[in-house]
């Protein structure tokens, strides 16, 4: 009776420090656990995984990067081509609303387009010449 009553006590004792102990065994040599920790909050929770995520964020956009890298160039220069294009569309829209600068503009256009007819194309040895241009400028473009 005496023997129970101990191993009775020993249990309780067991369980207050929150490990489990089993009747009629030795738990002296037993491992012991730890008490169980309080659960986390929803916040805590949310601020683990936030965390998480920024520290693996260098990773991830890395390999976005690895992986999309030519689609990438291409959108950036189809956007900095729109860009540019408007820049140029509005300075231009902004350069035609000064009164006498946009009939000066139009009459040197007109001036160089009359020079070019006459120095390039109205004689056939003129135009092999600028077909010979054009073909040496474009081996320098493309390399061949």
């Amino acid at each position: 009776m005496e023997t129970e009553q101990q191993q009775r006590q020993s249990i309780n004792a067991s369980l207050s420090q929150g490990t489990l102990a089993l009747e009629g065994a030795d738990t002296v040599n037993l491992p012991k656990l730890p008490p169980a920790s309080e659960p986390e909050s929803q916040w805590q929770q949310i601020s683990r995984q936030v965390s998480q995520f920024f520290e693996q964020l260098p990773e991830y956009l890395n390999s976005f990067f690895k992986d999309y890298k030519q689609p990438l160039i291409t959108v950036s220069l189809i956007l900095s081509a729109i860009v540019t294009a408007k820049l140029v569309l509005a300075v231009l829209d902004a350069i035609n609303d000064i009164p006498l600068l946009s009939p000066l503009f139009e009459l040197i256009g007109i001036s160089y387009a009359t020079w070019f007819i006459f120095r390039y194309l109205l004689k056939v040895s003129t135009r092999q010449e600028l077909s010979k241009e054009i073909q040496l400028l474009k081996d320098q473009f493309v390399g061949e």
